[in-house]
C-alpha cells in the first residue's frame, strides 16, 4: 500500500489525550497539531478532555494568582435568583 507524505496518519484517543497533555510542557510539531486537529474533529470524548484541561489549566493559574478557588457549580448556584 502506497501512502503518500501528504498523509496524516490516523490518531486513536491514547495518543489525542497524550498530546493534549504533552502542548501543556512543549510546542507540537506541525504534523502533530494537524494529526490531532483531525481526531478533534470526529472525537467527542477527546474534545471533552481538551476543553476539561484548557478548565483545569486557567483554574490552576487563577489560584496561583491567588483568585477565587470557587468551582463552576458553586458559582452557578451563587449566581441564581
Amino acid at each position: 500500500m502506497y501512502r503518500s507524505r501528504s498523509t496524516l496518519p490516523m490518531m486513536n484517543c491514547k495518543q489525542a489525550t497524550s498530546l493534549l497533555s504533552q502542548r501543556q510542557e512543549r510546542p507540537l510539531t506541525q504534523v502533530e497539531r494537524l494529526s490531532l486537529r483531525f481526531h478533534l474533529m470526529m472525537c467527542s470524548g477527546c474534545r471533552n478532555f481538551s476543553r476539561q484541561m484548557e478548565s483545569l489549566r486557567a483554574m490552576s493559574r487563577g489560584y496561583a494568582k491567588g483568585g477565587a478557588s470557587t468551582t463552576h457549580a458553586e458559582r452557578e448556584q451563587r449566581d441564581k435568583p
